[in-house]
């Protein structure tokens, strides 16, 4: 691979779009995924030379294990893998979330990080280096009422990554990373104009970006949060 391939979800908006930008300006290789045709083809008209940018619904095994293929056969293992695609739910208490949107949001919150794992993991073990990364939130370390089931997911994200950790070989790391509070439409859902107060992703992913980067083998298995 003639430069460090990055394997990110959720990259069409949000912190994904903020992220791919910035790890492009760094010289990384970026595989984005996202649900959102539209979203996408305006990436591929921003983003020059040989990133690719794909629909790919991350709960579907199957297309995560085709867009797997696809990226290794191009590109070999991942260097770096980010498992940034999430939902939240409607502000709500647990009892009055409908029990269709509660099994979407774990089925791309949790599933979407496992299937993720599953269809990347086994070519950076072969390799015998790489890095996941997987998206917690103040939220799975923490909690606030009507967020219920976002909180579960996230909290489920941190023992996930640390069991993981746990299982890799030497020379690859399992990370859960707090990006902090960015003013994105899911912090606007939860907290409405008071949003307003908080960084937005161009200015988190200037911080974050180089943080990424810096993370390696030395970080398995530990808590992390995004410098402020």
């Amino acid at each position: 691979m003639s430069r460090r391939g990055v394997v990110l979800t959720g990259a069409s908006r949000g912190l994904g779009l903020a992220m791919a930008r910035g790890l492009a300006k760094q010289g990384l290789r970026i595989f984005g995924c996202g649900r959102s045709e539209p979203a996408l083809e305006a990436l591929r008209r921003e983003f020059s030379g040989d990133h690719d940018f794909r629909v790919v619904e991350v709960s579907d095994p199957a297309a995560v294990e085709g867009w797997a293929r696809e990226v290794e056969e191009r590109a070999g293992a991942a260097d770096l893998v980010i498992n940034n695609a999430a939902l939240i739910n409607r502000n709500a208490p647990l009892w009055r979330v409908p029990a269709e949107e509660f099994s979407t949001l774990v089925d791309v919150n949790i599933k979407g990080v496992a299937n993720v794992i599953r269809a990347f993991l086994p070519a950076m073990i072969d390799r015998g280096t790489g890095v996941v990364v997987n998206f917690s939130s103040g939220w799975g370390r923490s909690t606030s009422p009507e967020v219920a089931p976002y909180c579960a997911s996230k909290w489920a994200i941190e023992g996930l990554t640390s069991a993981l950790a746990q299982e890799l070989p030497a020379g690859l790391a399992a990370v859960a990373l707090n990006p902090g509070v960015i003013r994105t439409e899911m912090l606007e859902s939860c907290m409405g104009a008071a949003a307003a107060a908080y960084p937005d992703p161009e200015s988190w992913a200037r911080r974050a970006v180089p943080y990424l980067l810096s993370l390696g083998p030395k970080d398995n298995g530990k808590p992390a949060t995004v410098p402020s």
